[in-house]
């Protein structure tokens, strides 16, 4: 007697009755439409799009999530596919045009739908209409680390070094019109110093960068900036962050040092193509927070220096709203454009 396929059935049950709560817990009217609605289609993977390169942090993060969901679903095929590049425009295109029958995701961070609207004139993608929010992952924020042998340890060398070589300090980011790309102007804003912002395709050929001694700064994620701490081969001279990072409680904010305003704490979040019927947003919404409010994948988000959260459905969707507008103010602000 075949015992597999008993087993599946019973754990594809259990998923279709917590994806009900979980749709029930989002505000969500009825049951009788999120029982007639069969996901995953049996023989079809789910493909979560990833808009950075292998290697990544968030590469990590979502390879974790695709793991997690996989097992929560029986074994049904959840695959990562890496289109980085264009400030995250490649991948969010594919996800934008797909059928959305949520077997296309996309996981990304907070410029694709909060930031690029105000950098960029024209998008292969309308930001608020194109997608489905369905559940932030976690918020995360950056350190502003330098290499091991720089002659400046804390904010207030760093600007007096930075006025007496105007012009020769570069500053990396892992792509144009993020937030480490734009943490960098503020910095430029607030203290007034020249230093050069030099893109890259994501955090892998931007800490090889910084390394390599090709810049000399970059607003890293709190993931590789701690491994590259524990390695010796950068130093943290700052936090842009409101409160001091709990896994990094000796380095202080950026604020506390003097310098107000680079406090902007991004997220990282997974969206569906837009028009997904409202059902099946909240089917699939309501698995993935499942998968990201287990206590193992919390723990994996705290060793980062991240905070969980699994905020799902139409909550998220009016923090998308909020940051967009709010993200919008900054870069109008700092007077960035990018096309």
């Amino acid at each position: 007697m075949n015992r597999t396929l008993p087993l599946r059935r019973i754990a594809l049950r259990r998923l279709a009755t917590t994806t009900l709560l979980a749709a029930a817990a989002l505000g969500t009217a009825g049951t009788a439409w999120a029982q007639a609605v069969v996901w995953p289609t049996p023989g079809k993977p789910i493909r979560i799009v990833l808009p950075f390169p292998a290697g990544s942090g968030t590469d990590g993060n979502v390879r974790n999530i695709a793991r997690l969901l996989q097992d929560q679903l029986g074994g049904h095929p959840v695959i990562v596919d890496n289109k980085p590049g264009a400030g995250t425009f490649i991948g969010a295109q594919d996800v934008a045009r797909a059928t959305p029958d949520g077997h296309t995701l996309l996981y990304t961070i907070v410029i694709t739908h909060t930031q690029n609207p105000h950098l960029y004139a024209k998008l292969p993608y309308d930001a608020m209409k194109d997608f489905t929010p369905l559940t932030q992952v976690m918020k995360s924020a950056t350190v502003l680390v330098t290499q091991a042998s720089a002659p400046y340890n804390n904010i207030a060398e760093l600007v007096a070094y930075a006025k007496a070589n105007p012009g020769k300090l570069n500053y990396a980011s892992f792509s144009a019109g993020s937030t480490s790309h734009l943490n960098g102007e503020l910095l430029k804003m607030r203290t007034g110093i020249d230093i050069v912002h030099v893109p890259y395709k994501g955090t892998p050929d931007a800490t090889r960068a910084l390394l390599a001694g090709d810049v000399q700064l970059y607003f890293d994620g709190t993931t590789t900036a701690i491994a590259q701490m524990k390695a010796g081969k950068v130093k943290a001279l700052g936090a842009a962050t409101p409160t001091r990072v709990p896994v990094l409680p000796e380095v202080p904010t950026i604020a506390e040092q003097g310098v107000p305003g680079l406090d902007i704490v991004g997220w990282q979040a997974l969206f569906g193509p837009g028009n997904m019927a409202p059902e099946l947003a909240a089917r699939v919404a309501g698995a993935l927070r499942q998968v990201v409010t287990a206590p193992d994948f919390v723990k994996f988000v705290e060793q980062q220096g991240a905070q969980p959260s699994g905020i799902s459905g139409a909550e998220f969707a009016a923090i998308v709203k909020s940051d967009h507008d709010r993200w919008g103010e900054v870069i109008r602000a700092a007077k960035i454009k990018l096309d």
